[in-house]
């Protein structure tokens, strides 16, 4: 038995990849993978926060003191590098914990503000009572604070001062201890 196809011009082909279902499916799947890409981002970001305020309001003062946008713009950069790397650097020399505590504090903060203010806009999208909202943004703020405040601890490992020696205390050469 013989079958002919009947072609009508101008119709797509309905096939399993375009059905209505799966396209609906797939636009999930890439929201999901959209939103994890962009936390993921927010997340490893958020120890530039402080070093990318720094760059803008330099930046901003001195395009408005006649550098340009080209000259502003590259002001703002090597600032914020700069900032960041000074910042670093004085966690990683500094012995005292509370200098060190308010170093983690400048890098923490402005994450944590950061990160309420995207919490905050995420959440009005799809969540509608305001309390919620709150409760979210404040989540997002302590999740991204805390991660900038880890970062900071991790990245700024303590310089060594000259003289002194990695691994474990020994005692003088001829001192001897007594247990009782």
């Amino acid at each position: 038995m013989d079958r002919a196809v009947v072609v009508v011009e101008g119709a797509p082909l309905a096939t399993f990849v375009t059905g209505p279902i799966t396209m609906i499916i797939i636009g999930v799947l890439l929201n999901i993978v959209g939103l994890g890409i962009f936390c993921w981002a927010l997340l490893a970001l958020a120890i530039h926060a402080l070093p990318f305020f720094v760059g803008m309001t330099v930046g901003i003062y001195s395009f408005q003191a006649g550098a340009g946008p080209v000259g502003a713009i590259v002001v703002g950069f090597v600032t914020a590098g700069f900032a960041l790397v000074v910042a670093q650097h004085a966690v990683s020399v500094a012995r005292s914990p509370i200098i060190r505590l308010l170093i983690r504090l400048l890098f923490a903060l402005p994450a944590a503000r950061a990160g309420y203010e995207v919490t905050l806009t995420l959440a009005h999208f799809g969540i509608p009572q305001e309390w919620w909202q709150e409760s979210f943004a404040m989540l997002g703020s302590i999740a991204v604070g805390c991660t900038a405040w880890a970062r900071v601890s991790i990245l700024a490992e303590p310089a060594l001062r000259p003289g002194v020696a990695l691994g474990p205390a020994q005692p003088p050469t001829g001192a001897t201890t007594k247990f009782r």
